[in-house]
């Protein structure tokens, strides 16, 4: 099997300062610097232009930028994709989803996205229309040497050529459930609440009838819940995120462990590609954790929301968490946190019914990865419907936002209020 190595590709001139050359070093251990002297990264790099050229025989990726980076190239499968990962880049793309919708494809590139990746590090992810290899890979200058372009040339292979990508080796999926044993609790003068939202970054989440992203609904949720919660003085708040960077599912059930939570709330917002249905269906939906979903839909659901880690260009699991072995105690541990999970859904629902239009289905289960905590009962809250015109209206409406904010948190002083009346002897 013929093995394609990780690639750094970079942009620097000769000694004169005039000719454009390409850096490449490949290295199987490890990645090495492009070049002796380095590349120094500008600030304030803009990706201003991408372009497809080319069919199914060779098609070309071209990514405009301001001025010259270091860009890693690699792929990834399951499903195949290219990887193109930046230092701190913006995006000054006209797409305004920032991400293509199929018809955009073009040869051998089925569509795009583009984001902020982690803290100081952008990403590109080119889902591909099978197994391909990086023929060749160059930065140019265009423009009268003003801006510098990135060209990937793709070219089809089989499936026992590509193997795993040439980056499976470093885009491992570490362990994401907590059930390695008891552990001793934090001592805590309050309850931690941990607000999650959706999204973020490269993945956009659901795009509204408007071109209204998910990832930026949520996180203003999310944001007015952190100052609800926060002023009552009786709870230590904690987000995942609090800017539009992505963040791994693994990473937020870590931050969650790392905080102790005794509540685990994640905010989404969805969207259904039927335009038959689109104007009809909406309402909020209140979700926790089952190994089987209570009905299609939410199998659905929690099925695209746990491929948010392939969306962004992560490397998918080997396999699933919830079919190991169970320690006996584990076991007891995850069915008192299913209770309680189960308890808060039933009040939040009943909570948001007082404020906001709730779905014909108000609460659901299924196996969402984020809510796979063994000492955290967790919920994940399905605002509306992004699909329907009034929910994606009220969505972006401080007011309304802040409504919801307030029915969340009357429902978590209402269960945190409860848990304390059954605690004392």
């Amino acid at each position: 099997m013929r093995i394609q190595t990780r690639r750094r590709y970079g942009w620097s001139a000769n000694a004169a300062g005039a000719v454009p050359a390409l850096l490449a070093i490949v290295s199987v251990i490890s990645l090495l610097s492009i070049s002796a002297s380095g590349v120094a990264i500008a600030e304030g790099v803009q990706a201003t232009r991408i372009a497809l050229a080319g069919d199914r025989s060779k098609t070309t990726f071209s990514l405009t930028l301001s001025t010259g980076v270091t860009a890693e190239v690699f792929t990834l499968a399951n499903p195949y994709r290219v990887i193109i990962d930046l230092p701190d880049v913006g995006f000054a793309i006209a797409t305004p989803s920032g991400r293509a919708k199929p018809a955009a494809g073009r040869g051998l590139v089925q569509a795009y996205r583009y984001g902020q990746f982690a803290e100081q590090k952008a990403r590109v992810v080119v889902d591909t229309t099978g197994p391909v290899i990086i023929s060749k890979a160059e930065m140019i200058a265009v423009g009268d040497g003003h801006s510098i372009r990135l060209d990937i040339d793709l070219a089809p292979t089989d499936a026992a050529t590509f193997g795993e990508g040439t980056g499976a080796t470093s885009e491992t999926t570490a362990r994401s459930d907590d059930d390695v044993g008891p552990e001793k609790p934090a001592d805590k003068a309050r309850p931690v609440v941990v607000i999650d939202a959706g999204h973020g970054g490269i993945d956009p989440g659901a795009v509204g009838l408007h071109n209204v992203l998910e990832k930026n609904v949520v996180l203003a949720v999310a944001k007015e819940l952190h100052t609800a919660l926060s002023a009552t003085g009786r709870y230590d708040v904690h987000m995942t995120r609090n800017g539009d960077v992505f963040i791994s599912l693994d990473e937020r059930l870590k931050r969650s462990r790392a905080a102790h939570s005794d509540l685990f709330i994640s905010i989404h917002a969805d969207s259904i590609d039927a335009k038959a249905f689109a104007k009809s269906v909406r309402g909020a939906t209140v979700y926790t954790l089952s190994e089987q979903a209570s009905d299609e839909q939410a199998r659905l659901m929690a099925e695209k929301e746990n491929a948010s880690d392939l969306v962004a260009g992560l490397r998918s699991g080997a396999g699933d968490d919830m079919g190991d072995v169970r320690n006996i105690l584990i076991d007891l541990m995850k069915r008192e946190t299913a209770n309680f999970s189960a308890e808060f859904s039933r009040t939040l629902v009943g909570r948001l019914a007082k404020s906001i239009s709730l779905s014909r289905a108000p609460h659901r289960s299924a196996a969402f990865k984020v809510l796979k905590q063994t000492r955290s009962p967790s919920v994940l809250i399905e605002l509306g419907y992004m699909s329907n015109p009034e929910d994606e209206k009220l969505l972006t409406t401080a007011a309304w936002q802040q409504k919801v904010a307030a029915s969340i948190t009357t429902a978590v002083d209402t269960y945190f209020a409860q848990r304390s009346a059954r605690a004392r002897p």
